[in-house]
């Protein structure tokens, strides 16, 4: 049987019925006690701490995920602006890729939690710390991704591009960049959800906010319902920056958009 594509609406109901069954199961799963609720509160439990850490006394909940995305954004931003040009200049030059490329290779394997340490050392606990930790956990991979972007732009096109009299910064505007543009917004994404992990590493081990700070100091308590809130917290957020994200490319690449027909 041929399988074909569902229409958005389609896809978005068929998601909704599996969420819906999901979080049921969980919910009858604890109330006929075949799951303890210490660890594993049912959905309706979850809700209720999260309406009362927004709108309660306890209401930390949306500052915390203004704090954390901040730090997120920032280090990302930054990381952005410094290993794209890098990532470009090392794909159309193979003198530097073949220079830079040890560095990268042993900078790339480093865990962000590595990068603590030293992080602290020099910058303390403070703002910068933090956007460090997600600046050093995304550039590599950013330094990466745009450069096998740049490299997989068809030679053929290049060379055309020069033989019409297109200098090389032209080859780079019009051409090279252009064409390594999906393959880069895709691994964008990625690392875009690579930075949560940075900061939530972060926040865990030094800072007094954020998400990672506030799941960290529920499980010091057995708060598994705060811990799970805290974590769902970082889903959604996760999930409306990776939609805005999807707003960004079909912005950025409208002739896919023509292709695809939407």
């Amino acid at each position: 049987m041929e399988d074909t594509d569902l229409t958005f609406w389609r896809a978005a109901v068929y998601g909704s019925l599996g969420l819906i069954c999901f979080l049921g199961l969980w919910e009858i799963s604890i109330r006929l006690h075949l799951v303890d609720p210490f660890f594993l509160p049912p959905p309706s439990q979850i809700i209720t701490r999260a309406i009362r850490m927004t709108t309660g006394t306890d209401a930390v909940l949306l500052s915390d995920i203004r704090i954390s995305a901040s730090r997120v954004l920032t280090g990302f931003f930054l990381s952005v602006l410094a290993g794209v040009p890098f990532g470009l200049v090392m794909g159309v030059s193979s003198v530097v890729r073949a220079t830079l490329n040890p560095i990268i290779s042993i900078i790339r394997p480093l865990p962000a939690l590595s990068w603590i340490p030293l992080s602290m050392l020099w910058l303390g606990i403070d703002e910068q710390q933090k956007y460090a930790i997600v600046f050093m956990g995304c550039f590599a991979s950013i330094l990466v991704y745009t450069t096998d972007a740049t490299m997989r732009v068809d030679p053929v096109l290049r060379r055309a591009a020069r033989n019409l009299g297109a200098s090389d910064f032209q080859v780079l505007r019009y051409v090279i960049l252009p064409g390594a543009l999906p393959d880069l917004l895709s691994g964008l994404k990625v690392v875009l959800a690579i930075a949560w992990t940075c900061v939530i590493s972060a926040e865990m081990v030094g800072a007094n906010s954020g998400l990672g700070f506030r799941i960290w100091t529920a499980k010091e308590w057995s708060d598994t319902g705060q811990v799970l809130v805290g974590m769902i917290s970082i889903s959604v957020t996760v999930l409306i920056l990776d939609i805005a994200f999807r707003g960004l490319e079909r912005l950025l690449l409208p002739w896919q958009r023509k292709v695809s027909g939407t």
